[in-house]
């Protein structure tokens, strides 16, 4: 912790300084991916905290997820500014409007709903309107959006029509859906988390004794991801600022990506007119990216066009000079994949983290083909995106048995042991050990949760020496709070949407052909100028290696008539910008990716129906999902068995030997000689002549004598895989918790605040 208020300012650039002297009146910074702009803002609070310009008290920063609003708490402690609020909008809004709920509507404030589509399939079977799975999702979306943008559903039809929304349905279902939603809500007593931000602003207005409360709390205020603001958010914020200036907002309108939300960049971009005093601070020092990575961003949005790009920043590396970016082109999706996997494995191999690279596609669809290669490859992985890491069975239940031993740490007659030595002892007794099992699924998921929290463990001592078994249960507490989970020990695969806010060491944006990036529906041009925005988002979170790919079709055989990207036009090797004369389109300089072997020329079609086969996972499997199985059950299990004895003598995850898929497709066509067995999709050269006798044999119904080899060296044969690693689903609406700390808030119990990373939630969907 700093030792003064000077102290506070040590290490911080020119840029950073203006920002965090900049104490009085309305400010704007305007921060550049990787620039430092939540190190600014937090030394700005500490510094007029510890400077006794600012009572920690009457702060409120408010950011956009639960994790950035742990993080910047986190900071400010560690800065000497622990009493300072950092919160999101519904974590803010809804601690105000649990307090002041009786006071000004009188009765029980009406329940939160988790989630709101069971509702929403509700309303729109009473409209008679029939929704399947994709719809259901998209009018729930919808009705978000008229709820952040204050339309109501009798105003929806028009205002869709003025704003060329690209509608799910007709709009004049969607607005009876809406209806409908609204009053099955009111009926019941249930508010959603849009309702928490309309309930407490109608307050505000209304209630001209609540509004001087809040503002007398509350006197200065920090918004940091300023861009991404939607309408309804601007004015709780106005209402709490009351007329007042102390107001300081940080953005960046070249990272804005969730319009479709209803967030705007309009309210950062015209800060200065609404308010001609303000300071404004620019920062474009980038101690993020490499020169080649930050050059490669600089060039992407050299070529936008509209309101945002006027205002783009020009970034400057601060970073010494790494390795290109590489552009690769693939024959097709599944060597994509492979081509992805191996060259992670290679910097794994040598010396970077798993959790340090990450794989970005632009929708989730997309990761199915990586999860397999990389489950091919023995590369750990983790969807971003899946369940919690607090909310996870096995960590609630880690929780619960720390904190019984940090209670029986502190009998006298115990014997100390360093916290470490604490968390391995109990955690032993769940499942957890040095080595991981093999295999994968529900086993491994569980050993990586706790393996995340020994080495969680292993960091807080090594920060906090002096520190004991119930400073690190408090700890865990915290973090749960804030959402804020370790770092699990595998490859990030994550949407674009997703990876706002974070890096890694090394980056592959992956699927980057027209009609992915950017996507079909991108009709207008300011939705085309959208999907930039969006690369140049997954640009700037590589630090170091920097890879870009695309495949000419979608499977093995396939026409081939895909084209990469038009954002890439001028900046990968031999390519021309839009409209430029010359370049050789995607040929020269272009490496080329083959996925390491040789690949089926043909289309691959149903064994069953003749259907040409597109999905990887059928693909494998060489019929449709739905077609008949002639499945050999007895085969299958012999299979099974085998493969968890070779794993086991190997060292190696299960699916590394063969992954359930292949095994599947093997116990159901039977091959009776090698030809057969290597026409299966998953039994590659080095896997037939590892093991193809001992498969023969196990087909046959012989024992398989082989031993073992000491070393399956690549595991990479199989062009995909089932997903048997670690699985997730869509991410769970989350819940933020704390205490109450505000002076009027004394009463509030202890309780769910927000439905935590509402942005993220929008991009998953």
């Amino acid at each position: 912790m700093p030792d003064s208020a000077d102290a506070v300012l040590d290490g911080l650039d020119p840029e950073q300084r203006a920002v965090a002297t900049a104490l009085h009146g309305p400010v704007c910074v305007l921060a550049g991916a990787g620039t430092g702009k939540t190190r600014a803002i937090t030394h700005r609070i500490a510094y007029g905290v510890r400077a006794g310009v600012l009572q920690p008290s009457t702060v409120l920063a408010v950011t956009f997820t639960a994790r950035a609003a742990g993080e910047m708490r986190g900071r400010l402690r560690q800065l000497g500014a622990g009493g300072v609020q950092a919160r999101t909008f519904h974590a803010a809004a809804l601690r105000q409007l649990q307090y002041f709920w009786p006071r000004a509507i009188g009765g029980e404030m009406p329940r939160i709903m988790d989630r709101k589509v069971q509702l929403v399939a509700e309303a729109g079977a009473r409209s008679r309107i029939r929704l399947d799975r994709s719809e259901l999702r998209d009018v729930t979306g919808e009705i978000e959006w008229c709820k952040v943008t204050q339309t109501v559903p009798e105003e929806y039809p028009a205002v869709a029509a003025k704003t060329a929304r690209d509608v799910p349905r007709d709009p004049a279902e969607v607005a009876r859906i809406y209806a409908t939603y609204e009053q099955l809500k009111r009926d019941r007593g249930l508010i959603d988390f849009e309702d928490v931000l309309l309930l407490t602003v109608g307050v505000l207005q209304d209630r001209p004794d609540v509004a001087d409360t809040v503002r007398s709390q509350y006197q200065h205020f920090v918004v940091d991801e300023y861009q991404d603001v939607s309408p309804l958010q601007q004015r709780l914020l106005e209402l709490w600022l009351g007329g007042r200036g102390n107001l300081c907002v940080v953005g960046d309108a070249s990272q804005t990506i969730y319009s479709f939300t209803g967030a705007t960049p309009d309210y950062l971009l015209g800060f200065r007119t609404r308010h001609p005093d303000a300071t404004v601070v620019k920062l474009v020092r980038d101690y993020r990216s490499t020169p080649q990575v930050v050059g490669l961003a600089n060039g992407l949005l050299g070529q936008a066009r509209g309101h945002a790009a006027a205002h783009r920043l020009e970034l400057v590396s601060q970073r010494e000079p790494g390795p290109d970016p590489v552009y690769t082109e693939y024959p097709d999706e599944p060597a994509e994949a492979e081509g992805a996997a191996r060259r992670i494995k290679d910097l794994i191999d040598a010396g970077v983290r798993p959790s340090e690279i990450a794989v970005l596609y632009r929708i989730n669809a997309q990761s199915e083909v990586y999860e397999q290669a990389l489950a091919d490859a023995g590369v750990p992985y983790q969807l971003r995106g899946a369940e919690r890491f607090f909310e996870r069975p096995e960590v609630r239940e880690a929780g619960m048995l720390l904190r019984g031993a940090a209670r029986a740490a502190a009998d006298p007659g115990e014997q100390p042991e360093t916290v470490p030595q604490q968390v391995r002892a109990v955690l032993s007794s769940r499942g957890w050990a040095s080595e991981p099992p093999a295999g994968s699924g529900a086993v491994r998921d569980r050993w990586e949760s706790l393996a995340a929290l020994v080495r969680l463990s292993e960091d807080f001592a090594v920060a906090r020496p002096a520190a004991e078994l119930s400073d690190f249960v408090a700890e865990l507490d915290e973090r749960a709070n804030a959402q804020h989970a370790p770092t699990v020990e595998g490859v990030t695969l994550a949407s674009l949407h997703a990876a706002k806010g974070l890096e890694w060491d090394a980056v592959f944006l992956v699927g980057l052909t027209e009609g992915t990036m950017p996507i079909t529906h991108a009709k207008t041009d300011e939705q085309v100028e959208e999907e930039r925005r969006l690369l140049y988002v997954g640009v700037t979170r590589a630090r170091l290696h920097l890879s870009m790919s695309w495949a000419l079709s979608r499977s093995p055989g396939g026409r081939g008539g895909r084209r990469p990207s038009r954002f890439m036009d001028g900046l990968r090797p031999g390519s021309a910008p839009r409209g430029a004369r010359g370049g050789a389109g995607g040929q020269g300089g272009v490496e080329r990716g083959s996925g390491g072997r040789s690949r089926r020329r043909g289309p691959v079609l149903c064994r069953v129906c003749g259907r040409t086969l597109s999905d990887a996972g059928e693909i494998k499997l060489m019929r449709c999902e739905d077609c008949p199985s002639d499945l050999d059950e007895a085969l299958y299990d012999r299979l099974r068995g085998w493969r968890s004895e070779q794993a086991k003598a190997l060292g190696q995850p299960a699916y590394c030997v063969f992954t359930d898929k292949t095994l599947l497709a093997i116990a159901e066509v039977r091959p009776s000689d090698e030809q057969g067995l290597a026409a299966i999709p998953g039994v590659g050269a080095r896997k037939l002549d590892k093991f193809g006798a001992d498969v023969l044999a196990l087909c046959t119904g012989a024992e398989p004598d082989g031993e073992p080899d000491e070393e399956l060296d690549g595991a990479g044969d199989e062009s995909s895989d089932d997903g048997t690693g670690p699985e997730g689903g869509e991410e769970a609406v989350g819940a933020e918790y704390g205490a109450p700390d505000e002076p009027f808030e004394e009463a509030l119990p202890t309780g769910p605040e927000e439905a935590a990373e509402s942005s993220s939630e929008e991009a998953e969907k």
